[in-house]
């Protein structure tokens, strides 16, 4: 109980803390997103001789609340490209990470959080996707950036909480088979506060 109550206590203070030290704003960000189906590290490996082949890019707005301690929402349109042998699967989506940071040294800083997908579009070349599981889904957002001023640049991992699939039909018409839609991503953004 009484770790309860001091950890609920330092949570305030915190929280307090990051608030009193806050200085609002608001801001644009873009830049690349690497994604990989199935395990990330292999991916990668596999990819290196065709580095445009899982390249994506993303745009949107942020918020930024504190200075040592931070949140940091986030509203990012995404457009993905996974190619699987001669075709292509594409996918547009608006992510909604919610991330806490804090400032380590000098312009440097970590952050964390929860990011929310919502898939707007899919497309297989010359293929029917018949269903993606789901439209919302949930992951987790680390990573390290450097702020300069107005100016950001931040490099982080995504990776969903849950696998998210589409299924689709082969050319035969009969087997089916399945994609992932919640790939693993590396996420390079430069950030612009306004």
């Amino acid at each position: 109980m009484k770790k309860n109550l001091f950890f609920l206590l330092l949570l305030t203070a915190l929280s307090i803390t990051a608030f009193a030290q806050s200085v609002p704003g608001f801001g644009i960000k873009g830049g690349l997103n690497y994604n990989a189906n199935g395990d990330y590290f292999e991916a990668i490996s596999d990819n290196y001789q065709h580095p445009d082949r899982n390249v994506g890019f993303h745009i949107g707005l942020f918020g930024k609340v504190g200075n040592q301690i931070f949140f940091k929402p986030e509203v990012v349109y995404t457009s993905t490209k996974s190619d699987y042998n001669d075709d292509s699967f594409k996918m547009q989506k608006l992510d909604v990470p919610l991330l806490v940071g804090v400032k380590v040294i000098g312009p440097l800083n970590v952050f964390a959080g929860p990011a929310f997908q919502y898939i707007l579009d899919t497309e297989f070349e010359n293929i029917t996707i018949d269903d993606v599981d789901k439209d919302l889904t949930v992951g987790l957002n680390f990573g390290i950036g450097v702020n300069f001023k107005k100016v950001g640049l931040d490099l982080r991992y995504e990776r969903g909480f849950s696998d998210n699939e589409a299924t689709f039909l082969d050319n035969n018409g009969i087997s089916t088979n399945r994609i992932a839609t919640r790939p693993d991503q590396l996420i390079l953004s430069l950030s612009l506060l306004i």
